[in-house]
């Protein structure tokens, strides 16, 4: 009878041990134990569905955020972010950690701008070394990736296997990334405006030379060890700093791969990058990033990294197909604004100083269309009519309608000799340049002038 007491106390023991684990499960507050529901949560739905790299990549996810730990950053919480946006705020990229949204240049400097969380890695230099680079990543092929690491879901990008356009990646021992490319950003970035050329002025640069080159095994569309493709820029190693960080001292060349810039905080795994203009069914302030670019001219114009490897990438001119989405960039727009819609043109941009003046160029979908993809085709435009009668370009509605009218026209310059049909606009022509612009949010006019979460590094 003893023994059954003790045995019935035992039972008791362990049962109220077990009940009072469970209510301490449901109301702890503990981020690291918050982490390890949503990465079980994630991890049963990928398993459930048979999604085996899906379970590869939340592995190596998991290994990505827990470094932005290590390095004194914000790793990202699906199940408890540490922002949650508004409907006006329209956010596209959840692991953002601030963006202020104040366009007033004369209170900027910089304008709009957005601070990302920022991961340490490893390049491979030519000679074969090794160079301590960091990056940011905004989308993942894969959908339980996009979602554990809080960037956008793009699945399109993973028909860039294979194709040339993309570099492979490894993780070492210490869970960092090792990449098979690098990127130079010690040059100087210099534009010389075009001379005038019929309707044509600033655009296409007499001379171009971009702030910052890629050697020929760089590419952000990265392939990690799971088969996923994430979109990973590089923004700072020791060579210096990529352009589209700003200085608060301002957009001099002197202030250009300055490693002390505060926008670029490695000890806390943050780094502060310009967001540009864009307009997009009609809507303007679809706010985007520019990365790297296929060519020299882009790469210039707007701050961006020359990456000659991202040419290889299918396919020029095609959509739904290939790994890009065709967007459309003017080559003549309005220097002036006379109806409060502001100025718009690659020749805008060219002739402003120091890149201070955005082209503002005409976008077809945004992120939450899955046929989006962050490497955009451009399909630049060309006006026929005299500058005082060219309106901004604000959908590719008005785009596609201008063609037909002949107010437009495909750019001269454009590479490809005839249009390829797709759902877009079989009226134009792709220019053969790709621009890696990421899309960050698309905020309602409310929102303008205000500022969420944490823009700054502290």
């Amino acid at each position: 009878m003893k023994n059954f007491k003790t045995i019935l106390l035992g039972i008791f023991t362990i049962s109220l041990f077990i009940a009072c684990s469970a209510d301490d499960t449901v109301i702890t507050e503990d981020p690291l134990a918050t982490s390890e529901t949503a990465e079980d949560a994630l991890e049963r739905e990928a398993q459930s569905k048979g999604f085996f790299q899906s379970l590869k990549a939340l592995k190596e996810a998991k290994i990505l955020l827990s470094s932005i730990r290590k390095d004194g950053g914000i790793p990202y919480n699906v199940f408890n972010p540490a922002l949650r946006f508004t409907e006006a705020q329209n956010v596209f990229l959840p692991s953002v950690l601030g963006i202020d949204f104040r366009i007033d240049r004369s209170v900027v400097p910089a304008g709009p701008t957005a601070r990302f969380p920022m991961f340490q890695g490893w390049e491979t230099l030519p000679d074969g070394n090794l160079r301590k680079g960091y990056y940011v990543i905004t989308e993942a092929s894969d959908r339980f990736m996009a979602k554990k690491l809080g960037v956008i879901f793009s699945p399109r990008m993973a028909a860039s296997v294979g194709s040339g356009g993309e570099q492979k990646a490894y993780f070492n021992r210490n869970g960092r990334l090792v990449f098979e490319g690098s990127v130079d950003f010690s040059p100087k970035r210099s534009l010389v405006a075009g001379a005038p050329d019929g309707l044509l002025f600033g655009f296409p640069p007499a001379e171009a030379n971009p702030g910052a080159i890629a050697d020929s095994k760089w590419s952000s569309y990265v392939v990690l060890p799971s088969g996923v493709v994430v979109n990973a820029q590089l923004v700072a190693n020791s060579t210096g700093i990529h352009d589209r960080i700003p200085n608060p001292n301002g957009n001099s060349i002197e202030d250009q791969d300055d490693l002390n810039n505060p926008n670029l905080a490695i000890n806390q795994a943050s780094v502060v990058m310009q967001l540009l203009d864009g307009w997009q069914d009609g809507k303007p302030y679809y706010f985007h990033i520019v990365t790297d670019t296929s060519d020299p001219g882009p790469a210039t114009i707007e701050l961006g990294v020359f990456a000659p490897r991202l040419a290889n990438l299918p396919t020029f001119g095609l959509f739904p197909g290939g790994s890009m989405l065709p967007f459309s960039p003017t080559a003549n727009g309005r220097t002036t604004d006379t109806d409060g819609f502001g100025v718009q043109g690659l020749n805008t941009a060219s002739l402003s100083d120091q890149q201070v003046q955005d082209p503002t160029n005409t976008f077809p979908i945004d992120p939450r269309d899955e046929r989006y993809a962050p490497m955009w085709d451009a399909h630049v435009t060309e006006f026929t009519v005299p500058e005082s009668d060219r309106p901004i370009l604000r959908s590719f509605d008005q785009v596609n309608q201008l063609l037909e009218e002949g107010i437009l026209i495909p750019f001269r310059g454009n590479a490809n000799p005839s249009p390829l049909a797709n759902s877009l606009s079989d009226l134009l022509t792709a220019t053969g340049a790709i621009i890696n612009c990421p899309v960050i949010t698309q905020p309602d006019a409310s929102v303008i002038g205000s500022q969420i979460g944490i823009p700054l590094n502290n």
